[in-house]
This record gives C-alpha cells, sequence and structure tokens, in this order.
C-alpha cells in the first residue's frame, strides 16, 4: 500500500505536475461538458474546424510575444461570429461556410508560422500542446473561461437541451434560434481555448467528442450524459498525465488515447446501443 501511494503521489512532488493535474481536471471536466451538446447536434466538423481555425490568431500573439491563448480566444470569437453571418446572410450551407474559412485560416497560420526558423518546434507545440509547460497565469485564465461556459451554460440549458433535440420546436417557441447558435459557437471558441495548452490545435476535437460519444451509449437523459461525460473526460485527463510522467509520453496524446480507449470498450460492451447489442439484434433479426 506504501508503494502504491508513493506510486500514486510521486509526480506531484514537482509544481510543474501539480499546475498540469489543475488544467487536467478544468479540461476533462468542462469540455466533454459542452461536448455533449456536439456530439447530439452532430457538430464534430464545426469542432474540428473551430480547432484549427484559432491557429492564426494563436501565431500573431506568439509574434507579438503575447499569451498564445488570448490570440487564440480572438481569433475564435471572431471566427465563430463570422461563419454565422455567412451562413445566415448568403446561401451558402453553414458547414460550406465552415470549410472555407477552415481551410484558409488554417493555411494561414501555418504560412506565418513556417516563416520563423524555429518553425517545426513551434508548430509541434501548438498542434500537441504542452501540458506540462501550464504556467499559474494560463491556469487562472483556463479557470476564468471555464467558469463563463458553465455559467452560461447554467443559465441556457433549457433552450440549448430544446435547440439541440428539437430545433423546429424551438423554432416553434420563438426561442431566440440563431442568437442561442452563436452563444453556442462562441462557447465552444472558448473551450477550445481553455484546452489548447493541454491537448494541442490538433487533438481538441478528442476532447470535445469522444467522452460525450462515451457517455451517449450508456445514458438516455442528458443531465447524465453531462455528468458521465465529465468524470470520463477527467478521469482520462489525470490518466494520461501519469502515462506522461511514467512512460514519457506526450501528454495531450496520451490523454486522448486513454478516451479513445474508454470508448472502444464501451462501444462494444455497452449494453442498450453498443456494437454486442446490434450484433444480437441482427441475429434475431
Amino acid at each position: 500500500m506504501t508503494g502504491l501511494l508513493a506510486w500514486l503521489s510521486e509526480p506531484f512532488s514537482y509544481p510543474f505536475m501539480v499546475r498540469g493535474l489543475w488544467a487536467s481536471l478544468i479540461v476533462g471536466i468542462v469540455v466533454p461538458l459542452l461536448g455533449t451538446y456536439v456530439v447530439l447536434r452532430g457538430m464534430a466538423f464545426f469542432g474540428d474546424a473551430m480547432a484549427h481555425i484559432v491557429l492564426p490568431g494563436v501565431v500573431i500573439a506568439y509574434l507579438l510575444g503575447w499569451p498564445i491563448t488570448l490570440g487564440a480566444l480572438v481569433a475564435g470569437v471572431l471566427a465563430a461570429l463570422i461563419i454565422g453571418a455567412i451562413s445566415r446572410r448568403t446561401r451558402i450551407r453553414e458547414d460550406t461556410a465552415i470549410g472555407v474559412v477552415f481551410a484558409g485560416a488554417f493555411a494561414l497560420g501555418v504560412a506565418m508560422l513556417s516563416l520563423q526558423r524555429s518553425y517545426a518546434v513551434d508548430l509541434a507545440h501548438i498542434l500537441f500542446g504542452n501540458l506540462l509547460g501550464v504556467s499559474n497565469s494560463d491556469l487562472r485564465l483556463m479557470a476564468v473561461l471555464s467558469g463563463i461556459v458553465l455559467l452560461t451554460i447554467g443559465a441556457f440549458y433549457k433552450e440549448f437541451l430544446v435547440m439541440s433535440f428539437d430545433p423546429t420546436l424551438a423554432a416553434t417557441l420563438r426561442l431566440p434560434v440563431f442568437i442561442l447558435q452563436n452563444a453556442l459557437l462562441v462557447l465552444m471558441a472558448l473551450v477550445i481555448v481553455v484546452s489548447l495548452q493541454t491537448v494541442g490545435v490538433a487533438l481538441i476535437l478528442a476532447m470535445l467528442v469522444t467522452p460525450g460519444a462515451t457517455a451517449y451509449l450508456v445514458t438516455r437523459r442528458l443531465p447524465s450524459m453531462m455528468a458521465v461525460a465529465s468524470i470520463l473526460g477527467a478521469a482520462s485527463a489525470i490518466c494520461g498525465l501519469y502515462l506522461s510522467f511514467y512512460w514519457n509520453f506526450a501528454s495531450g496524446p496520451a490523454i486522448v488515447l486513454v478516451e479513445t480507449a474508454v470508448f472502444v470498450v464501451v462501444f462494444i460492451m455497452a449494453p442498450s446501443r453498443g456494437w454486442r447489442r446490434s450484433s444480437i439484434l441482427e441475429k434475431r433479426g
């Protein structure tokens, strides 16, 4: 028992690991919470696009010596509003508008970053995160943005619920659908900024979608889905942190691999919506 306790506590004798733990918990709880809406509304492509759209803002902030989270925040919010405006005021569908903005913004970010001599190293940190490099100021910003996300979800829970399950009903009830959609896009930009330092641009989609998809397989109500997704996200983040410390894995990919492994197990074993049930129904049919 003493050996186990020592094994569990050893990583947190280092301040950078303690900061990494707090960052993991913030990201693991808040991002999957919003990710449940992403799963229910089929917005995975938008989540991936938003994660890459913030790259120009990150690069500009990096070149100017500003916090990269500030650049990502500005770029993400602006992109969310631009996509909403394009899809609302023209005949272009939302997914097409997302594709146009996504491709152009990501190419612009890579082009600007490629002008720097340290291009490869910097791009690796931006794409895959640097959890163990989280500073106290990063933690404070993550906590503030996460608080905004949680308060907004709590305040508009019923409205987001109706819009996610029945957009037609939401319009019939005269809910401000356009405002709610933009609010959801802005919240997505905020959680992307929150998780940028932890898992990077390339892996943010996994944090948004995988815990929510896993929770969807084992729950039937949105509150339960949110709770399970957040618990899975936090637990996976902590497990990934231990993998990063003891097996010298990159922290972001380690977290995503744990989440993916949990999803695969649940997908196979889930009694109501998993692969086993589908196989049984096919045999009976």
